[in-house]
């Protein structure tokens, strides 16, 4: 089985050589490592460059965003089972792929995932929020809910059949593609309760409060268009009661 991994990239040369260290390190063999770099000017390219022995696949080049970014992974990706992990990510330890290739092997399952952190941006070991995930049961997407979205792995015939993220959503494309192929497609998948990624704070949505708002707006409205019958106060409400959990619950498993 082999698996892609697809890091997007821009300007992050503080972090990049974290995550490119975080999937060499990997003990699994048969990996497949696509870096989609949207022209970076800060000196990522030649912290790149100085490690493409690693990196199967690597374009840099202008780009219309960050989904848009990581739609031209997925379609260079030839792995039969595909993850993504953004240039301010890193796995939680070395045996993460192996455990995804464990689950995958069973071929009536779409999709695994697990339980990520959020750790300050200048420091991996300070966790400011934990996002423990949990098994989907029908409609829960239309929640708010999706999975910590950096330990998803899909296998790449899903991409195939339900089609890539959205681009004209700014915000939330992640939400609605994960909506749209839990509800809509109803994968089957499996939830791993341990801890598979440790994310830095300071994404595009969570950077601002007006982002945040903005980002939530955008995912109401995309999740309407999938069959979400909830007024915008309470799936408003729900969403931020679940989130709101996550700064204070303790005891993700390593």
């Amino acid at each position: 089985m082999k698996i892609s991994i697809i890091t997007v990239v821009y300007n992050a040369h503080t972090t990049i050589s974290d995550t490119l260290r975080s999937v060499r390190q990997q003990d699994y063999f048969d990996v497949e490592h696509i870096l989609v770099d949207g022209n970076s000017n800060d000196g990522t390219q030649a912290i790149i460059q100085s490690q493409m022995q690693h990196i199967a696949h690597y374009v840099s080049e202008p780009d219309e965003g960050i989904y848009h970014a990581m739609n031209k992974g997925i379609a260079m990706a030839t792995g039969d089972v595909i993850g993504i992990l953004n240039a301010d990510d890193v796995y939680q330890d070395t045996g993460i792929l192996s455990q995804v290739a464990e689950v995958l092997a069973n071929k009536d399952i779409d999709a695994c995932y697990a339980d990520l952190v959020y750790v300050k941006s200048d420091d991996l070991t300070k966790v400011v929020r934990h996002w423990r995930s949990q098994n989907h049961y029908p409609a829960l997407s239309f929640r708010g809910w999706m999975p910590a979205h950096p330990t998803l792995f899909l296998r790449r015939k899903v991409y195939q059949q339900t089609g890539g993220f959205d681009t004209q959503l700014k915000y939330q494309a992640d939400l609605e593609f994960c909506a749209r192929v839990f509800e809509v497609h109803k994968i089957k998948s499996v939830y791993i309760p341990k801890l598979w990624v440790r994310m830095r704070l300071g994404g595009a949505t969570n950077n601002s409060l007006l982002n945040m708002f903005k980002g939530n707006l955008e995912s109401y409205l995309a999740l309407r268009k999938l069959g979400l019958k909830r007024n915008v106060f309470s799936y408003f409400a729900i969403k931020f009661a679940s989130r709101l959990k996550q700064y204070f619950h303790k005891g993700i498993t390593s």
